[in-house]
């Protein structure tokens, strides 16, 4: 007996500790790539993402050596010794917290996902869900997706800072164009993604609302942009010397929400904020700042009555007799090229509207057209593009520098079309060159693809919330995470 109790003595305070160790190590001298090697859902993404050079002393990129060493017996060994925290109640070891830091528990688990993502990929494995199965072509690579989904189900906490005050912070209107804000920020924090114990949380939720800051801190006439930006900056720096996290990474690990045209703006005048934090936005041109591996698109969504009501489903192709259809005010230069072609046009196929006659629907309009036409205004984002998908009507992408939602899942050319400002004059022609065939499937594809951009009270499995919070998951899982005092 006391033999056996030395031996398991020694694999307890030894072995076992030795293990753990070894598998740190493996985790935290991976090398970086230069390329966005995370999610290799379509070979594009590797050379079309590139991560911004100098975060490697903070934010190791993965690649394919770090693939292998996630998935190593040492990475695995440290996975199953990490304590499993079944509710915020559960206590993890003091011995445990001892020898590894928090984050280096959260990137143990990450890398564990990690791996079994990209051998789902691999090995073209189709995971079980009772409720939806992603398949077609829609889907760059659906295996790869619903195994990221699932993990992000399983593993994603996020910590929401509990300072500040609504309605500048924790608080945005949920109705109107700009609504979708409020409604996110509403859903995160009463999600079951919430963490309270900020020591497992994956990212944490910077809950600055811009538009509240547009509606309740704007001087009117006052073109200065300081007085806002300082709003988000002191924040940034209450909760950066109150709690150590936004620390120990510069804010690689934090993201703030907005819909707001001012938000890129805003967070610019924080410059980690603006550098290194995850900015979900609307406003996501490339143009101005938008980084499509730091950043998440986010769709503009209008609800006039709060709810998808009314919006959802629209009659059959052969239904459509209009060829296309656009009706809305002469923002920016793209619309007004588009009508000084479009407007006086007596055809009746293309109807290109500024205002629209008293006798017609905007909505019905929707539902008569095969294409609607979603031009950029002032900004790059418009919620025609999923009133369209919506209601059956294959949406025209008019947009320069335009970083598509959800970008590196969807395939975005299976249910619209993308013309470009100079072919304008050539719409029409371009629109009738699209075979019959072709518009059906892209027209089928717009409605299974549907899913991903309904907002939903309480939110269900795979709608514009969970869509969003799978592309932040993407971004977080794409970078590893150490300590800065370490770089």
């Amino acid at each position: 007996m006391a033999g056996t109790s030395s031996s398991s003595k020694i694999v307890y305070f030894v072995v076992i500790p030795l293990i753990l160790l070894s598998g740190i190590i493996v985790i935290l001298n991976q090398k970086p790539s230069s390329a966005y090697s995370w999610p290799t859902f379509h070979n594009s993404l590797n050379s079309r993402f590139k991560l911004p050079r100098g975060r490697h002393s903070v934010a190791e990129k993965t690649s394919g050596a770090a693939a292998t060493a996630a998935a190593s017996p040492a990475v695995a060994a440290v996975e199953d010794q990490l304590p499993v925290v079944e509710n915020e109640g559960t206590i993890i070891t003091a011995e445990f917290r001892k020898n590894y830091s928090n984050l280096e528990m959260v990137e143990a688990r990450l890398a564990r996902a990690r791996a079994i993502i990209q051998e789902t990929e691999r090995n073209n494995e189709t995971s079980y869900d009772p409720d939806y199965v992603p398949t077609g072509s829609i889907y760059r690579n659906p295996n790869a997706f619903h195994r990221s989904y699932l993990e992000m189900e399983k593993e994603l906490k996020i910590y929401v800072y509990e300072d500040g005050e609504p309605p500048l912070f924790h608080y945005s209107t949920s109705l109107g164009i700009l609504g979708i804000e409020g409604i996110l920020i509403h859903q995160i924090e009463i999600s079951k993604f919430r963490t309270k114990d900020p020591r497992n949380a994956h990212v944490y939720f910077v809950p600055i609302s811009v538009q509240s800051i547009a509606t309740y801190a704007y001087v009117k006439h006052n073109r200065a942009w300081t007085p806002l930006q300082d709003i988000a900056r002191d924040y940034v720096n209450l909760i950066s010397t109150k709690y150590p996290y936004w620390n120990r990474t510069l804010g690689r690990d934090h993201f703030i929400l907005g819909c707001h045209d001012w938000t890129p703006t805003v967070s610019h005048g924080v410059p980690l904020l603006y550098k290194n934090s995850i900015r979900v936005l609307c406003n996501a041109n490339t143009s101005e700042g938008f980084k499509p591996s730091t950043d998440v698109s986010m769709p503009e969504i209008y609800l006039p009555d709060g709810t998808m009501d009314g919006l959802i489903g629209g009659p059959p192709p052969s239904a459509r007799s209009i060829l296309v259809f656009y009706a809305g005010g002469v923002h920016g230069y793209i619309r007004q090229v588009l009508m000084e072609q479009w407007k006086n046009n007596k055809d009746h196929d293309v109807q290109i509207h500024e205002y629209l006659p008293k006798d017609m629907s905007y909505y019905g309009m929707f539902r008569k057209s095969k294409y609607c036409i979603c031009p950029s205004g002032w900004e790059v984002a418009s919620p025609r593009m999923v009133e369209a998908i919506y209601m059956g009507c294959v949406p025209v992408l008019l947009k320069d520098h335009y970083a598509k939602p959800f970008d590196d899942v969807l395939d975005w050319s299976t249910f619209s079309v993308d013309v470009q400002v100079s072919e304008i004059p050539d719409l029409k022609n371009i629109l009738m060159a699209i075979p019959q065939e072709r518009y059906v499937e892209m027209q089928k594809m717009g409605i299974r693809v549907r899913r991903h951009f309904e907002v939903n009270f309480p939110p269900k499995r795979f709608d514009v919330f969970h869509m969003i919070l799978h592309s932040i998951w993407l971004r977080r899982i794409n970078i590893q995470l150490h300590e800065t005092h370490e770089s």
